[in-house]
């Protein structure tokens, strides 16, 4: 039994913390709310984000964070993007002792162009109190792994041996957990994949049919495969899934916020509308500013990245930005492939 600290009292940390005390870890939850705190210890549920689900007894939730890190000797870090920095800031200040932090948020920053452990890294450059960095991710609702519906994630580290400890963590019958070397690719997969789901729901929201949402689907991998090469990825994680399998799942799926946003958008309304109607981060919205940023700088083509991001943030109609898409000079498909090996591909007529 280890005594774990989840930062971050949302749907997805809710989950996961339902997770280590199925598995009788020492589970403790921090959150801002005391509303929310007291919910969770009094009533053991967490309705605003998880409705009609019934917690552990074990999960004690603390609102001090100096309380719920006493001890602990992992930190499962479930925050927002835009708060990785200063929620790792916070916990500096008040832990005591060597932790491992397992990040299960996805998202790049806008500006530095960091992947979320490089954030975690930089922050706790000068402390004593990291052990290791892993990060979780792959096809996993909050809705179902609450519900404990069969749910296969991969974890990757820079050490193999914090990979394992995070399988063992993790590990039961309803939640699968693969290791995976290739942290680069499980971190970008999992953060570009939200974007793809964003220009899903605006293609269903303008009803332009089933063919459109495939081909954003398979040519929106592509996309996150060429960059995540780029940055030194493995392209067989994208197939993988904290690639194709979270690709699939937030881009079909009523329960992703992305997909839900991209709907609203491709239905009319603006962006500060759906922010504000959904009350929840879309991590999509700012990591395509980010990925566009990050495309930009490398030279590499991202033309439904580049789409969302006119229609995000310089007020391009939905419809224009997908007439321009299609608009596109032609290109072979598998475009990476050096031109001689395409040439003989193909007979002389």
């Amino acid at each position: 039994m280890k005594r774990v600290t989840v930062i971050g009292a949302g749907s997805w940390g809710t989950a996961l913390a339902m997770v280590l005390a199925d598995n009788h870890h020492d589970v403790r939850i921090w959150g801002r709310r005391a509303k929310q705190i007291e919910e969770i210890n009094t009533k053991h549920s967490n309705n605003q984000y998880l409705p009609g689900i019934s917690l552990p007894e074990q999960i004690r939730a603390y609102e001090k964070m100096e309380e719920a890190l006493e001890g602990t000797e992992v930190v499962v870090l479930v925050v927002p993007t835009k708060a990785i920095r200063t929620t790792i800031q916070q916990m500096v200040e008040k832990l005591q002792s060597k932790v491992t932090i397992i990040h299960a948020s996805k998202g790049i920053e806008p500006g530095s162009h960091k992947r979320i452990s490089e954030m975690i890294e930089e922050e706790m450059y000068n402390s004593s109190f990291l052990e290791h960095v892993v990060v979780l991710s792959g096809p996993s609702h909050a809705e179902e792994v609450s519900r404990r519906q069969p749910t296969t994630v991969t974890v990757s580290s820079h050490s193999e041996q914090a990979s394992k400890y995070t399988q063992d963590l993790f590990f039961n019958q309803h939640f699968r957990v693969y290791t995976n070397p290739d942290l680069i690719g499980v971190e970008i997969g999992g953060a570009l994949k939200n974007i793809i789901a964003l220009v899903c729901g605006l293609t269903e929201g303008l009803k332009l049919g089933d063919n459109s949402t495939a081909a954003i689907m398979t040519r929106g991998l592509t996309e996150i495969a060429r960059i995540g090469m780029k940055l030194g990825a493995n392209p067989m994680t994208f197939a993988g899934l904290s690639g194709l399998g979270d690709l699939i799942v937030t881009c079909t799926s009523v329960h992703s916020r992305n997909f839900r946003a991209g709907l609203m958008l491709g239905r009319g309304k603006t962006l500060e509308d759906v922010l504000n109607e959904m009350g929840m981060v879309v991590e999509g919205v700012r990591t395509t500013q980010a990925a566009y940023e990050l495309a930009t700088k490398l030279q590499v083509d991202m033309p439904i990245t580049t789409a969302l991001y006119r229609v995000l943030f310089e007020h391009v109609r939905p419809q224009d930005a997908a007439d321009e898409l299609m608009g596109r000079v032609k290109k072979h498909e598998v475009e990476d492939l050096p031109v001689d090996l395409i040439k003989s591909t193909f007979k002389e007529d």
